[in-house]
């Protein structure tokens, strides 16, 4: 019993040394030096990159439609079908047309014939008009010889006077007859337009007719079939869409939506890759054909649709397949490049470093941030006092917007929305500074490792020989969100920078989005 007694004192001592120990430990960290996170100058490729997501289309797609109504009677292509130009793909019931056309050329056969019937009706009036013509000759050579009897006393003034009457009821006969003339001439010519309606109708019918039969417009690949055999086609103000045809699967392109902060760096003719989730471990090359300038807003996030090749011999590329799109717009193959953290740390103490109460860990990414931010602006830049109201209510505004995007679920639309309110937000800002200011503000940029090729100013942290923090000034160029190149400095390979502060035992790092930021 007492051997057990003994043990069980030992193994208390034990652990109360340990504790002690431990307590003792973390007191002395606690008290002791910072220590610090460390990393090294490299030299390595490094580019910018625009990142992407849009739809594989064909080329060409059309949309086989009906400007007619009718029951569908036979289909003769179904989805993957390749169909050539002008070959049947769809028949819909031709009776009630037939019917149509019948009736158009029987009215036809009618009016040719009132065309003759008024054309017999010219001729005989014609013939009337000479026999009228023929009576007013005979009725004028009878009063000549009567005005010569007369003046010779050898008839009578009555006799002459019959025959002037005659004459002149001859003669208004002829004009009667000749005004009947053009009557019935303008009843030939309104047979004749008669004619041509009919003969318009009938074409109608005949195009309707011909319009029961449904034929490919080009060659190409059936990719969409909206009908079934026995279905009725109702054309009314749109016609129906019945195919879709892709003409060519060979040649189709991804139209990716590029976010207004990228596409001015993206032109036409650039080199662009992408992968669609179906081949995960392959490849597609393509270039940028095309950047539309119609803007496309969705939730107040505006993108722009770019238009990129993609070349599909194989025909393993499908219609409608997500496509995610890799467009390199800047590239350095041998240059110094350090993490962005380095440009990004504040050493403890500095004029520039947070206060160390100034916010909670979990405000970090969104308004402690933006504050930490706001007030290195106030001490570098000066601005007057326009210029503070101004900032303020930027900085309030970008901090409602921030705090809506902390809610989204998805990563990648939550970094694009941050990307936009920090480009809009460095946009507007920029907008209110003088010359001098702005210069001092692209240094500020600069520093925090922001996104771009042109050169700037920034600001690293490296250790004394006393293992103290010390500053030193660089110029900064390319950037890929992770690393940046450095232009000019007094670093060289190999050489250590300070990434941050390491963490002490039982302590919890600060959560928020890493990378290069603005605020």
């Amino acid at each position: 019993m007492k051997i057990t007694l003994t043990r069980v004192a030992v193994v208390l001592l034990l652990l109360g040394a340990g504790a002690a120990v431990w307590f003792w430990y973390g007191a002395r960290s606690a008290s002791g030096e910072t220590k610090y996170r460390l990393g090294k100058v490299e030299r390595g490729p490094i580019q910018a990159v625009v990142v992407a997501s849009g739809t594989l289309n064909a080329v060409t797609t059309v949309q086989v439609g009906s400007q007619i109504s009718g029951q569908v009677k036979e289909i003769f292509a179904d989805f993957n079908t390749a169909v050539k130009k002008d070959q049947i793909i769809a028949r819909i019931d031709p009776a009630t047309f037939e019917l149509s056309v019948n009736r158009a050329r029987a009215d036809l056969d009618a009016a040719n014939s009132a065309v003759a019937v008024a054309r017999s009706a010219l001729a005989a009036q014609q013939a009337e008009l000479g026999r009228v013509r023929v009576q007013l000759a005979d009725a004028q050579r009878d009063l000549e010889r009567k005005k010569t009897l007369v003046e010779k006393n050898y008839l009578s003034p009555a006799e002459l006077d019959r025959a002037r009457t005659l004459y002149d009821a001859t003669r208004e006969q002829q004009k009667a007859g000749e005004a009947q003339i053009q009557v019935n001439v303008s009843q030939v010519a309104s047979a004749q337009a008669a004619v041509k309606q009919r003969q318009a109708l009938l074409q109608q019918a005949q195009v309707d007719l011909e319009r029961t039969v449904i034929r490919a417009p080009v060659d190409g690949t059936v990719i969409l079939r909206n009908i079934d055999a026995g279905q009725t086609v109702a054309a009314s103000l749109q016609a129906p869409v019945l195919f879709t045809i892709a003409k060519d699967l060979r040649d189709m392109q991804v139209e990716a939506a590029i976010d207004e902060a990228d596409v001015g760096r993206l032109r036409v003719g650039q080199a662009a890759a992408f992968t669609v989730d179906a081949f995960p471990r392959r490849n597609f090359a393509g270039e940028i054909r095309q950047v539309r300038k119609s803007p496309q807003t969705v939730q107040n996030v505006v993108s722009y649709v770019v238009v990129i090749s993609a070349a599909n011999p194989d025909l393993s590329l499908l219609p409608g397949m997500t496509a995610n799109v890799r467009v390199v717009v800047d590239r350095r193959d041998s240059v110094l490049k350090v993490a962005n953290a380095a440009l990004r740390f504040r050493a403890s103490g500095s004029a520039e470093a947070k206060p160390a109460a100034e916010a909670a860990p979990a405000q970090q990414a969104g308004g402690a941030a933006v504050q930490q931010f706001r007030q290195r602006l106030l001490d570098e830049l000066k601005p007057d006092g326009s210029q503070k109201a101004k900032l303020d209510d930027i900085f309030d505004d970008a901090r409602r917007k921030m705090a809506k995007v902390r809610d989204l679920a998805n990563e990648g639309e939550r970094r694009k929305q941050v990307e936009r309110i920090r480009a809009e937000s460095g946009t507007r800002i920029a907008e209110i500074l003088s010359p001098e200011q702005r210069a001092a503000y692209e240094r500020l940029l600069g520093e925090l490792g922001g996104r771009g090729s042109a050169a700037s100013t920034g600001r690293i942290w490296i250790q004394d020989e006393s293992g103290q923090p010390r500053a030193v000034e660089v110029r900064t160029g390319l950037s890929d969100g992770t690393s940046t190149e450095l232009v000019s400095g007094p670093l060289n390979e190999g050489d250590g920078v300070i990434l941050g502060v390491a963490e002490k035992p039982g302590e919890k790092k600060a959560g928020g989005p890493t990378g290069p930021r603005l605020f």
